[in-house]
């Protein structure tokens, strides 16, 4: 008892001496407060207890910073208190032992050993936070919500995205110490971005320092099976009374070319062809130049017409083909107002024979509103007001099915609008296929051309076969190759508005 006693008042002594002074004492408080804090956070949050961006900053970057500046005061306290006394360091220190204390030969050693004892737990500490921080920060919720007013858009369309499962990191770090260091030093300024107002509205992209394709997208899309055809079957609207709907049926082609296979699509990611080009501000909408490797190993050059070479080049921003040139929304999807309207009413979540839907749904959500919350509040002011006034006999037994409409429209707007970080309809063009954007026409444009004159094929059957083009009836292809069987037509047409439809993300072609 005796011996506990002694290294009681040993330890006791040294945490007083610790913090003799104010400076020392409010670095002792806000280390072991930073201390005891973080551990209780790390707790909730293994539990489950938090799951919050903002708590987590406050987590696993507030406090350690707490704790480190804690530290730090502690020997500037007493290096200030040494100074204004005029007295050397250890003689001060000696103050707050026992004569019993500083006459024990081991007192030296055990002050020693303490001391160690807090160093390694403060390197362990620290080793714990430094892990536990970085794993914190990539996590999605993180890179969605943390900063919200920036992020928030991009944090919406991920959500609802054929990558939701994927983690940020896995496409914007990247593998190795030197990615992740690059990451956190982009993410300094990001955070200095946002705090002084810095950062466009909206974002710009392209992404340039985005990892290539073959470190990202071909972890999980496999290059060798780039081939083969798939049908893709859209449904479209008319805007009349009834909403008649249209079928359009593709036969998209998507091989590669190589080793057998149809060509298609990925011909231009193909391992035994090459194409590259430049844009205008590096931004790959307007092409400068188009080039296509040779089988001599020559490079075919395509001028656009409209920038001789003697003007602009575009040499420093020449870029090779691959997967994100064409699925550059591959991920954070906005939407095209009338394909989100038919998709949903393909899918039976807005009924279709309320008189005028598609119009007045297209209608509402075409405005530009001042803010999102007025959007969302006009969306159903409007569209209610309307049925309620034109359609006063019908209105009151379809009601719940107006109120469905208007609470799919409003998701429709929420996902895709936020006027806020200035995004509207078309900020952000999907370059796969040419149905929101110049998309394939990019570089498939007569304005390209060789000296001889030759320009790109503009040939639709390149990529795929027209079956039926906004068709009155579903599958009429099929009839004229006799694929239908009799009676069989109701049932095809119920896949084609329902299950074939559920198998697709929002935003992208069906296949």
């Amino acid at each position: 008892m005796a011996r506990q006693s002694y290294f009681r008042r040993l330890y006791m002594a040294i945490l007083r001496g610790l913090s003799a002074n104010r400076i020392s004492m409010f670095g002792v408080v806000l280390t072991t407060s930073a201390f005891i804090l973080f551990i209780l956070f790390e707790f909730s949050v293994a539990t489950g207890w938090v799951d919050n961006a903002y708590l987590g900053l406050i987590s696993f970057l507030a406090l350690p910073t707490i704790f480190i500046v804690g530290l730090g005061l502690i020997p500037f306290g007493w290096w200030r208190y040494s100074k204004l006394r005029g007295r050397p360091f250890m003689d001060l220190f000696a103050v707050h032992f026992t004569d019993s204390d500083l006459r024990a030969k081991s007192t030296g050693t055990r002050v020693v050993r303490f001391f160690v004892l807090l160093t390694l737990v403060n390197v362990i500490f620290m080793g714990v936070v430094g892990t536990t921080t970085i794993h914190f920060m990539e996590g999605v919720k993180f890179c969605g919500t943390a900063c919200h007013s920036v992020m928030g858009p991009e944090w919406e369309t991920y959500q609802k995205s054929p990558h939701s499962n994927v983690k940020c990191v896995d496409c914007h770090v990247g593998e190795g110490f030197g990615a992740l260091l690059n990451s956190k030093l982009n993410g300094a300024w990001q955070l200095l971005s946002v705090t002084f107002g810095l950062y466009e509205a909206p974002i710009a992209t392209p992404v340039h320092n985005l990892r290539p394709a073959q470190d990202t997208c071909e972890h999980c899309h496999w290059p060798d099976k780039f081939h083969g055809n798939r049908i893709s079957n859209r449904i479209s609207f008319d805007r009349d009374e009834i909403s008649t709907p249209n079928y359009t049926t593709l036969m998209l082609k998507i091989g590669t070319g190589a080793d057998g296979h149809a060509t298609g699509s990925h011909w231009h990611v193909s391992e035994k062809n090459a194409v590259r080009y430049a844009s205008v501000r590096d931004e790959r909408e307007v092409m400068i130049w188009v080039e296509v490797l040779q089988e001599d190993g020559t490079w075919k050059h395509f001028q656009n017409t409209d920038f001789p070479s003697s003007i602009e080049t575009g040499e420093e921003h020449a870029r090779v083909v691959d997967c994100v040139d064409c699925h550059n929304r591959a991920t954070h999807v906005y939407e095209d107002p009338e394909r989100a309207i038919d998709h949903r009413m393909a899918l039976g979540q807005i009924d279709r024979s309320l008189p005028f839907i598609k119009r007045k749904a297209l209608e509402f959500l075409l405005i530009d509103y001042s803010d999102k919350d007025t959007g969302l509040d006009s969306i159903a002011t409007g569209m209610r007001e309307y049925y309620q006034q034109r359609y006063p006999e019908l209105f009151p037994s379809r009601a719940a099915e107006v109120e469905k409409a208007i609470e799919v429209v409003q998701a429709v707007y929420q996902r895709n609008i936020h006027p806020r970080m200035n995004i509207g309809w078309g900020a952000y063009p999907n370059h796969l296929g040419h149905n929101t954007g110049k998309g394939c026409f990019r570089c498939h444009d007569p304005g390209l051309q060789t000296e001889d004159g030759e320009s790109i094929s503009m040939d639709c059957t390149l990529c795929h076969s027209i079956l039926a083009d906004e068709s009155a009836q579903p599958f009429e292809f099929l009839k004229s190759l006799d694929l239908l069987d009799p009676g069989s037509e109701r049932n095809v047409q119920q896949y084609f508005e329902q299950e074939f439809w559920d198998a697709v993300s929002e935003g992208q072609e069906t296949r």
